[in-house]
């Protein structure tokens, strides 16, 4: 009788071991799926805010750190590519000066920035505001950067701060570093 309790009491523990593994795997599974629709939907709700801003906009733009300057800045966003993508013009004086244009990327959004520097940085979003009202873009290349040193847009925050309202934090990364703010309202 022992040795047949003991061979269902190791039985037992083997069946229960295989079972905590499996239970384990599946909570696993569960969890990597639900970050990955975490971040989608983040990324998703990103450019959904970004796609809001459709239209003209009126501001102001200041540099701070390595440069200072000042003055008007105007934007306008719209949509191309059937919605795949948000293009942003940033204008001084009636002439384009900068163009960003936005598109998502798998579960990435994505930027690549037309720079008055004439290189082209792409960034990726890397933070999200639990708000939403936040993203924070990263760098990730560069094309037709001239040198090692040359002057570039290394990261971008964009904040929603209402439906009319926005402000966008250029870092541009050169021999001096700077900051510039761009503070956007919809025009009426």
């Amino acid at each position: 009788m022992q040795v047949a309790e003991l061979r269902c009491s190791r039985e037992g523990i083997a069946m229960k071991k295989e079972l905590l593994c499996m239970i384990l795997l599946c909570v696993g599974s569960i969890s990597f799926s639900l970050a990955q629709t975490s971040s989608t939907t983040k990324a998703s709700a990103g450019f959904d805010k970004l796609k809001s801003l459709a239209g003209d906009w009126e501001g102001t733009f200041a540099w701070s750190g390595g440069r200072n300057a000042s003055g008007k800045m105007d934007a306008q966003y719209y949509t191309t590519g059937k919605g795949s993508a948000i293009v942003e013009n940033l204008i001084q004086e009636g002439t384009p000066v900068m163009t960003t244009v936005y598109h998502l990327d798998g579960d990435d959004l994505r930027m690549t920035h037309f720079c008055a520097a004439q290189n082209q940085p792409r960034l990726k979003a890397t933070a999200f505001e639990a708000d939403g009202n936040g993203v924070t873009f990263s760098f990730v290349d560069i094309t037709n950067l001239r040198s090692l040193i040359a002057g570039h847009v290394h990261s971008l925050e964009v904040r929603f701060l209402d439906a009319d309202h926005i402000t966008l934090k250029f870092h541009f990364k050169a021999d001096k570093e700077s900051d510039e703010l761009i503070d956007l309202r919809r025009k009426k």
